[in-house]
């Protein structure tokens, strides 16, 4: 772990939103809680950019800036940061999508104050799940993210919002209790009682613990992902919630469980996941086909966005069993790509629903004359979506497919089941899409649409909202080391560290990649 410098800048990063949230009612009017809340955001971002390009050395693939304070050493408990290029990437992401959807909420006059201080807290929630080194601050960050979600879906949200608001608490909160799991049974085991992930990660575990800590963390961050079958909570929140959440929700929150997947998974437990790999890559390739099949039969548009989310994080989940350095560069590529794909799309979509207040497909069409810039946004972000060369998604996808074709962890009649079934929901993928785009922009209109004719086509912030997603988006996938540099070095370490546990011998029994009794046989990492 490297050393920190002298002034916490990680910490600040945390608090920065945090504390500032607390300044919200203190405002005079309440009109100005969206300029105070867009002022701090903006200044946590531009402080991400200042203390990652001045302090940051992309070639170390070490922790860095790390901060430990104890904070409630009774029960183990240490503010204790740190940043590398895992986090790096996705604390940015988190800054500039929550920043956006901040000026996208600015016509929110319902409680403007009780909604901007939600998104200041849900905010620093976020950059501290990223930045945790101790486990139970990182649990601790992932709960206090649940609550401002949950609250800006059942206050802000559409009319079945109470039922998606209380879905979505439940699934995820539930699902937060493995988190505890997991890491009290690591925690417990051995001499001394810590729950510092570098001192977890240093430890030899029996091979049946790290299986009991690794299907709990992957029910955890399998449910936030999502994977299939603990999506349902996700079309539903999605539905309901209003675009900037909508937003967050795609863009960041989902990235979490990946992230954690990544982190705690295979940067902890490693010869576990030597067994559970074929099981990611089944979930994964089974996300890919149900998503874009689920997105196929859906007539509301976010509710198809949504399930287009599920089928592209199928793509994470087989980087992640790659065993690869492409992989899980390709993994971590289509968690930004995504975010940002994502976040766009579900912006576009709140515009479209504020001038024609439906969602309903079969009653939107022949937009494209009314909306122009709307229309040419939209079609950005969807051929986005749908991988064209070009663009960030084809970049993040086609890496995570060479990844596991070139992987040789595998029996070559797996790796061909797999790889063609994500070719297949690769082709459905363009279908939904450009069926969406069909039914909301061509065609003539409904007589029962009614435009809102005074707001017309899209102003100068939606605009500027709308370019700020999408200029990354064409410059990853121009240029994708916009993005790789930034975890280029820490992904060889990681893939360094499985390859270190995986069987020498490759087994070429089709549908069985590792022999259960070559993972037992394996000697305890240290």
């Amino acid at each position: 772990m490297s050393n920190s410098l002298e002034f916490p800048w990680l910490s600040a990063l945390v608090l920065l939103p945090l504390l500032a949230a607390f300044g919200i009612p203190l405002l005079p009017q309440s009109r100005w809680a969206r300029w105070y809340a867009l002022a701090v955001g903006a200044l946590d971002l531009g402080l991400m950019v200042y203390v990652f390009g001045r302090h940051y050395n992309l070639q170390d693939f070490s922790l860095q800036l790390a901060e430990r304070y104890a904070w409630v050493p009774q029960i183990g408990l240490h503010w204790s940061l740190a940043v590398d290029g895992l986090s790096f990437p996705l604390v940015l992401l988190s800054g500039l999508i929550t920043t956006l959807a901040m000026v996208a909420a600015w016509e929110v006059a319902d409680k403007p104050r009780l909604f901007f201080f939600l998104l200041l807290m849900m905010y620093g929630a976020q950059v501290g799940v990223f930045l945790a080194q101790d486990l139970l601050l990182f649990f601790l960050m992932w709960e206090i993210e649940l609550v401002p979600v949950y609250l800006l879906i059942s206050i802000w949200g559409g009319p079945q919002r109470q039922y998606a608001a209380t879905k979505f608490l439940l699934y995820t909160a539930a699902a937060s209790i493995f988190i505890l799991v997991g890491s009290l049974a690591m925690a417990f085991y051995g001499e001394g009682f810590s729950l510092e992930m570098a001192e977890l990660g240093a430890k030899s575990y029996p091979l049946a613990l790290q299986v009991l800590a690794y299907a709990a963390f992957l029910i955890a961050f399998g449910v936030k992902l999502p994977i299939f079958p603990f999506h349902t909570w996700l079309p539903d929140a999605h539905s309901e919630a209003s675009a900037p959440i909508s937003m967050i929700l795609a863009g960041v929150l989902l990235k979490m469980g990946g992230y954690g997947l990544i982190r705690l998974n295979v940067g902890m437990l490693s010869e576990a996941h030597v067994s559970f790999a074929p099981v990611l890559a089944v979930l994964g390739t089974v996300n890919i086909i149900y998503g874009a099949l689920g997105a196929l039969g859906q007539n509301h548009l976010k509710r198809r966005l949504a399930y287009s989310s599920i089928a592209h994080m199928g793509f994470v989940l087989i980087g992640i069993a790659t065993f690869t350095e492409l992989g899980l560069n390709g993994a971590l590529l289509q968690m930004i790509s995504h975010g940002l794909i994502a976040a766009v799309l579900f912006f576009l979509t709140g515009i479209t629903y504020e001038r024609t207040h439906t969602l309903a497909l079969d009653k939107l069409g022949g937009l494209a004359k009314q909306m122009p810039k709307t229309f040419a946004l939209f079609t950005a972000g969807a051929l986005a979506s749908l991988a064209l060369p070009g663009m960030s998604g084809f970049v993040g996808e086609l890496t995570v497919l060479l990844g596991w074709t070139t992987s040789d962890a595998y029996a070559p009649a797996f790796k061909a089941g797999v790889a063609l079934l994500a070719a297949v929901g690769l082709i459905l993928t363009p279908i939904y899409l450009l069926s969406l785009l069909r039914q909301v922009f061509y065609g003539a209109q409904d007589p029962g649409l009614v435009l809102e004719e005074y707001l017309g086509d899209m102003r100068p912030r939606e605009m500027a909202v709308a370019l700020c997603l999408l200029l990354p988006i064409l410059g990853i996938g121009l240029y994708p080391r916009l993005a790789t540099q930034t975890y280029d070095v820490t992904t060889v370490a990681v893939a360094a560290q499985l390859r270190s546990v995986l069987p020498t011998e490759i087994v070429q029994r089709p549908l069985l990649p590792v022999q259960p009794a070559q993972v037992a046989a394996l000697p305890p990492t240290d």
